[in-house]
């Protein structure tokens, strides 16, 4: 029977918690058109407008 690796210690719920402390998601950030002012991703066409950088790119 082959046998495995196990933790030596238990890990207390500070470390674990700690190794965790960059797992929370953030919210997009969130910008205005400057076309029609909608809120939209930066760097992405408007769904709203279809604008990108001052010029129409998507027929809406």
């Amino acid at each position: 029977m082959a046998k495995h690796p196990v933790p030596k210690k238990k890990t207390s719920k500070s470390k674990r918690d700690m190794r965790r402390s960059h797992h929370a998601l953030t919210a997009p950030n969130l910008t205005a058109c400057p076309h029609c002012q909608a809120k939209k991703l930066s760097h992405h066409i408007c769904p709203s407008c279809g604008y990108y950088d001052g010029r129409q790119v998507l027929a809406v």
